[in-house]
């Protein structure tokens, strides 16, 4: 099992950026594809985007696309979530999940490994 940590969230103006992290310890998560969900009170979790574990394979949400950029650093063990003109409909607890396999997954239970999630607030 692999222990995954979030952490860059934050409040950011509207049209404002941020970079979110995902770090992993327990074990490496190199040959694992990582999500990115959010959720937004009352509302359900949320895809955001995902990337294989060779990164020769990313997806976003439509809600997104354009504006937020995955990335992974392999060798720092570590998934990045770049966020730039940030709106308010943003606004959401964004958690990473981590599973084994060559594709991506779009679905939360498809993930086996969970963070604790970081506050994004998108407001002026």
């Amino acid at each position: 099992q692999v222990h995954l940590v979030e952490s860059g969230g934050g409040l950011v103006q509207p049209g404002g950026s941020l970079r979110l992290s995902c770090g992993a310890s327990g074990r490496t998560f190199t040959n694992d594809a990582v999500g990115w969900f959010r959720q937004a009170p009352g509302k359900e979790r949320e895809f955001v985007a995902a990337i294989s574990w060779s990164a020769i394979t990313i997806h976003y949400a439509d809600s997104v696309k354009g504006r937020f950029t995955i990335s992974r650093d392999n060798a720092k063990n570590t998934v990045y979530l770049q966020i730039n003109s940030a709106k308010p409909e943003d606004t959401a607890v964004y958690y990473c999940a981590a599973r084994s396999g060559g594709g991506i997954w779009l679905v939360p239970g498809e993930y086996k490994d969970w963070g604790q999630g970081t506050q994004v607030t998108v407001s002026s």
